[in-house]
């Protein structure tokens, strides 16, 4: 089969479309091959108003309305582009797996992602599998992270321990223990922001100039702010166990807002506030690791945006080796050493959740999303050339 995972992150620059061939067989795993990676930007119009939408003062009933159908042509748009690049006429797409674009998350009780999958279907020609994260919500689970299947699938050393940290606008981590600890648990959760308090600080700094710090310069250039960072990690989202997830409801942009006020108030620079975020999310993913993984890992896999940002990517090593036990080295690196694009990952894993669904099978980690049972993921919207004849699980 060819599939074509989709996913818009909480930056909202536009949909990535991870093509997929699944090979193997009814009665044995199947295999998976990335065979392209797109990003569709977000037309500047489009953005504005997803960025406005997830503002609970500014997403009225009727903007959602409009939104949903119009990130269904975006989406659409993507998954065609992903099948051109491969070199993939469109009635080749077998399966599409959509995340969709996330505008409300309430942990523990509901979740709202919208691009409607009628219209990615009715684009394509290709049966859409959407709405993820409900189903484990409904077995009692926080409907995130998802991914952490995948990470378990693809990313587990023989050996070595090692955590997959993927650092979108929200930073997620996955523990790894190695193939042969035995029964030891493959478990993850949302530890913090990611990017999106560093993009809100580097909006502010540069008056709109620039939407995210470009190799990290910015935050190079500043100071960071013990008083302000020691503040920061006093959040109540930071000291809660997991499982456990987060979203814009949090760290989005209210929270920017109080966070360069503070720094403001406390002189200092953009630069030094830019800084300050960054170390913000260095800092707490670090000591979530600290806090609630049974070991410090060997190896620190980072995929998502944040993977580009080799300040952050700094901190974050010279903090988990500040807690690695002595003679410890903790290795810091991009997925991409394990074969997994680091702005891939997240369409590539929704691609095979869709696979999963279709053959019936169950698509979340109960000790990552803490639901009460493994369920098989998402809601089914036919495309033109379905049915198509489901494998024997």
């Amino acid at each position: 089969m060819i599939i074509i995972g989709l996913m818009s992150g909480t930056s909202a620059d536009g949909v990535d479309a991870a093509v997929v061939e699944v090979g193997g067989t009814p009665t044995a795993a199947p295999s998976y091959r990335l065979l392209a990676h797109t990003l569709t930007p977000h037309t500047d119009a489009l953005r504005e108003e997803i960025l406005a939408c997830v503002r609970p003062e500014h997403g009225t009933v009727d903007r959602l309305c409009a939104l949903n159908f119009e990130l269904g042509e975006s989406f659409a748009l993507a998954a065609l582009d992903g099948a051109r690049a491969a070199g993939i006429p469109p009635e080749r797409i077998d399966l599409i797996g959509s995340h969709g674009q996330t505008m409300w998350h309430i942990p523990g009780h509901s979740t709202l992602q919208i691009a409607s999958p009628a219209v990615i279907a009715e684009r394509t020609g290709a049966t859409v599998i959407s709405n993820f994260r409900a189903r484990d919500m409904a077995a009692g689970g926080q409907g995130a992270p998802l991914v952490p299947y995948v990470d378990a699938l693809l990313l587990r050393h023989p050996s070595l321990i090692r955590a997959a940290q993927n650092i979108g606008g929200i930073a997620n981590a996955t523990y790894l223990p190695p193939l042969d600890a035995g029964s030891s648990v493959v478990f993850a959760f949302d530890s913090g922001p990611g990017n999106m308090l560093i993009d809100d600080a580097v909006r502010r700094a540069t008056d709109g100039a620039m939407q995210y710090d470009d190799g990290g310069a910015l935050a190079a250039q500043g100071r960071v702010d013990g008083s302000l960072l020691e503040e920061l990690m006093e959040h109540p989202f930071l000291r809660a166990p997991p499982p456990k997830t987060t979203g814009r409801e949090v760290f989005g942009a209210q929270f920017g807002e109080g966070l360069w006020a503070s720094g403001l108030a406390r002189g200092l620079r953009p630069l030094d506030i830019v800084a300050t975020s960054t170390a913000f999310t260095a800092m707490s993913i670090a000591v979530a690791y600290r806090d609630f993984l049974p070991a410090m890992p060997d190896e620190v896999l980072v995929s998502g945006g944040g993977a580009l940002n080799p300040t952050l990517l700094r901190m974050l090593e010279r903090q988990l080796n500040d807690f690695a036990p002595a003679g410890r080295e903790v290795r810091v690196m991009r997925s991409d050493a394990a074969g997994i694009p680091v702005l891939a990952k997240e369409a590539f894993a929704f691609a095979i959740l869709a696979d999963q669904t279709w053959r019936g099978r169950p698509g979340n980690l109960t000790a990552a999303t803490g639901a009460r049972a493994p369920v098989i993921l998402g809601d089914i919207t036919p495309g033109l050339r379905f049915p198509y004849p489901l494998p024997s699980p």
